[in-house]
């Protein structure tokens, strides 16, 4: 295994080097050339244009080596950026029990395909549940976060029967997640958990259940609510908002909100806050419900994409914050009656549509 790395190492350091071997090479006869032959050496213009020529073609060649080099280089990072976005922010199915699902994200960073937002949903017996988040800041230093935050949830989200379950074991994935990264960056405190944790980053956070009625659970930490497009476009309230993961200890109750009930057709769009508050060349905040609206009859797939476009032209491809889209659409052809659960159903009664 040892010999199989240091070969592929090996052969790394050749594809680098192998651009610039032609060019090196007729440097090396021009600069014999030049010293070795005594017609090189005499004197007049002809023989000052002909070694302008030669040293010029080899700058050249070994520009255009070194160039060929950094596209092969950066072609290889973007390969890595997109295997890491696979797993990290993974196309969803695009169908969970009789919903239809898309996702996609703008990242701010130049070149970047990761950031830190976040987005996940899966199916579950508790409903199908959907989480969004914003991690403080964007780009690569943020991807420790969403790691901690969603490997958390993809493991939750079917372990824990409440909802309020699911956020208590993100809440602990990040603070950990927050120590390890302050014992990282303050050595001198190593073995005790830091002071501040929050003082790093903190996330806010969505955390939504679709039941098979179509009721929508919610917890809302700090994060901008979703909108629902039915016969129009509508933001969904949210309830009272908790505070954002990793900046102060959640509440001892945690009471998911009835926020909607998804009607079969009807549309729900999750977003980060990059999202409505993106601006133009005058600052003008984008639109988002008037390009939900131009959109609202497409499937989430093109809603994305759309909502994308028109992000990008409202800002001319200037991003300053990275954003994310969670769609669902509620296919299914009829709506179940359940039998009453015990515990969050009976905290609050089931809404009626909007």
């Amino acid at each position: 295994m040892f010999r199989d790395k240091a070969l592929d190492a090996e052969g790394s350091r050749i594809c680098r080097v192998a651009p610039l071997a032609a060019p090196v090479v007729w440097g090396l006869v021009a600069v014999a050339w030049k010293v070795g032959c005594p017609v090189a050496r005499q004197p007049g213009m002809p023989m000052r244009v002909a070694d302008g020529v030669v040293f010029l073609a080899v700058g050249t060649g070994l520009v255009l080596g070194a160039r060929r080099g950094l596209k092969r280089e950066l072609a290889r990072v973007r390969a890595v950026a997109d295997a890491t976005q696979q797993v990290l922010l993974r196309p969803p199915p695009a169908r969970l029990d009789g919903l239809s699902v898309a996702a996609g994200q703008l990242s701010a960073s130049r070149g970047a395909v990761v950031g830190g937002d976040l987005y996940e949903a899966v199916a579950t017996p508790y409903g199908v549940r959907l989480v969004i988040g914003d991690v403080r800041g964007h780009g690569l230093a943020a991807l420790g976060a969403v790691v901690a935050v969603l490997g958390s949830f993809r493991e939750a989200a079917h372990d824990e029967p409440e909802l309020a379950g699911v956020l208590r074991r993100l809440d602990r994935a990040l603070g950990r997640h927050l120590c390890e990264r302050a014992r990282e960056e303050h050595p001198a405190r190593a073995g005790r958990a830091p002071e501040h944790p929050a003082a790093e980053e903190f996330v806010t956070l969505l955390l939504l259940e679709i039941r098979a009625d179509g009721v929508v659970y919610v917890l809302d930490c700090g994060h901008p609510g979703p909108y629902r497009l039915g016969r129009r476009v509508e933001a969904v309230p949210v309830g009272e908002p908790l505070p954002p993961l990793g900046a102060f200890p959640l509440p001892a109750d945690l009471v998911p909100y009835p926020a909607t009930r998804l009607r079969p057709g009807e549309t729900l769009v999750l977003h980060t806050d990059g999202a409505e508050e993106a601006r133009d060349r005058r600052g003008g905040f984008f639109p988002l419900d008037r390009a939900l609206a131009a959109a609202a009859g497409e499937a989430p797939a093109e809603l994305v994409r759309r909502v994308h476009a028109a992000l990008l032209r409202h800002t001319r491809g200037r991003l300053t914050d990275d954003v994310a889209l969670l769609v669902v659409r509620n296919d299914r052809v009829r709506v179940p009656a359940q039998p009453a659960e015990p515990g969050l159903r009976r905290t609050r009664p089931a809404p009626s549509s909007h």
